[in-house]
């Protein structure tokens, strides 16, 4: 899961600046499967969000940017 620090450029460094600490909207679920229909983590992701570097942060909130499945990103 680490990200590799040389793949992340500064403009990516600066996006993390511009989003919430945590992509939590406080709809926790992960009844179907092991990954949280409000924010789009994995368990162990949100478990471990606390101790992870900006770069593994980096990486998740694109991974679930990308992905735009979780509640956190769809409308209303």
């Amino acid at each position: 899961m680490p990200a590799n620090p040389s793949d992340i450029t500064e403009a990516t460094r600066a996006t993390l600046g511009d989003r919430p600490d945590s992509p939590c909207i406080g709809i926790c679920s992960t009844l179907f499967d092991d990954i949280c229909q409000g924010c789009g983590r994995t368990a162990a992701e949100v478990s471990h969000w606390v101790f992870l570097s900006d770069e593994e942060k980096q990486v998740i909130w694109d991974r679930i940017t990308r992905e735009g499945t979780a509640r956190r990103f769809k409308p209303g």
